[in-house]
């Protein structure tokens, strides 16, 4: 499997481990809803972290430049 398309792959998983965490919020059943909460956060946690390390790990090499007039 070619990085590129690893890296789609992974954001869209991102994406919607994302929406489940988001799920109850929207739905309004907060407590019934812990489930997906931990679900959801971890999904998105899982595949950010593996998009990071197994693609090109370009989410630690940004630099912050600073113009000074």
């Amino acid at each position: 499997m070619h990085r590129a398309t690893l890296r789609i792959l992974l954001t869209i998983a991102m994406y919607v481990g994302v929406a489940l965490f988001l799920l109850p919020y929207f739905s309004g059943r907060l407590s019934t809803g812990l489930l997906l909460l931990i679900l959801g956060g971890s999904i998105a946690i899982i595949s950010g972290l593996l998009r990071c390390y197994l693609t090109d790990g370009e989410c630690g090499d940004r630099t912050i430049h600073k113009f000074i007039p």
